[in-house]
């Protein structure tokens, strides 16, 4: 004989499910002026990879948003004109120069933004390194480098922020991947890894933040290619922009911003990118790899010489 409390706990969670569902697809179809967005106006936020690119846009924007900046980056020059950039309109930005490769300069610097600064209310873990090279032509130590800026990172920085938020039950943790932590894409092999490991570790934390019944935040951003500096190291092609687009890293911050303000746990641009994990679980691999071949991802990405 079944449990009571079994089949009570299946019914609920039954009925939570449709009720779920059905949301998602409300919020999916309303404008997104509808949507209620938390204010952030308050909020401390911490971005790295602050010095170019979508870290540096997603800095600026968080300012404008009435966000205190603490801006991260190797690249000190870079860092500190994303600091005056914000500064003149009349933003607050910190800047401090990390190397996001090594563990214990990441752990001395965050001591130091919570000793100068205060505790962190929004974590970005934006910045991300591509090598632009295939696998066997990829050195072991640049592989390296991909695993600790675009994956390692995102471990020691939460766990030098995370304990504050809990503490205050407060807070937001951001993690920039990709596409190509969806599904392999072909010259990545480096890039791919370290991002899916960082939409694994952003989809484990949320689901252990859940069990704890913290109030803490997360959103895990997985746009297609974008147009970055990173790209230069690589010839983009698609077949099909509308399916597999270069986006312009203006509509990347804009929508993260937005996933922030309401809390969206996963973010994929387009949104045809929702399907990829599900057509990868469902269809034979050959077809799935014809499937890729069709719109181009196979052929998408190749190293310039």
């Amino acid at each position: 004989m079944l449990d009571f409390e079994l089949i009570l706990e299946t019914i609920i969670t039954l009925f939570l499910t449709l009720f779920y569902i059905v949301s998602g697809m409300v919020k999916a179809v309303l404008p997104v002026s509808w949507l209620p967005k938390k204010d952030i106006s308050k909020d401390t936020a911490l971005v790295t990879g602050a010095g170019s690119g979508i870290g540096r846009a997603l800095a600026i924007s968080l300012a404008k948003h009435g966000c205190r900046l603490v801006l991260w980056d190797i690249n000190e020059e870079g860092n500190e004109a994303t600091a005056s950039e914000i500064k003149r309109f009349g933003g607050r930005a910190d800047t401090y120069t990390v190397d996001l490769s090594k563990r214990e300069d990441v752990y001395k610097v965050a001591d130091q933004v919570l000793s100068e600064v205060g505790v962190i209310d929004i974590l970005v873990n934006n910045a991300g390194i591509v090598t632009g090279k295939t696998f066997l032509h990829c050195p072991d130590a640049l592989i390296e480098k991909s695993m600790q800026v675009n994956a390692m990172a995102h471990f020691w920085t939460t766990k030098a922020f995370l304990p504050a938020m809990i503490e205050r039950d407060h807070g937001h943790i951001v993690s920039i991947a990709s596409t190509a932590g969806l599904v392999g894409v072909n010259g990545l092999a480096d890039y791919c890894a370290s991002k899916f490991a960082a939409v694994g570790f952003s989809e484990a934390l949320t689901l252990e933040l859940h069990v704890e019944q913290k109030s803490i935040k997360t959103t895990v951003v997985c746009p297609s290619f974008v147009d970055t500096p990173m790209l230069d190291k690589c010839r983009i092609y698609t077949k099909y922009p509308k399916v597999v687009p270069v986006l312009k890293i203006e509509e990347v911050v804009q929508k993260t911003i937005l996933a922030i303000q309401t809390n969206q746990e996963v973010l994929c641009i387009p949104k045809a990118n929702y399907a990829l994990p599900v057509l990868k679980g469902l269809l034979p691999c050959k077809t799935f790899k014809a499937l890729l071949k069709l719109i181009g991802i196979t052929g998408a990405v190749s190293e310039k010489e």
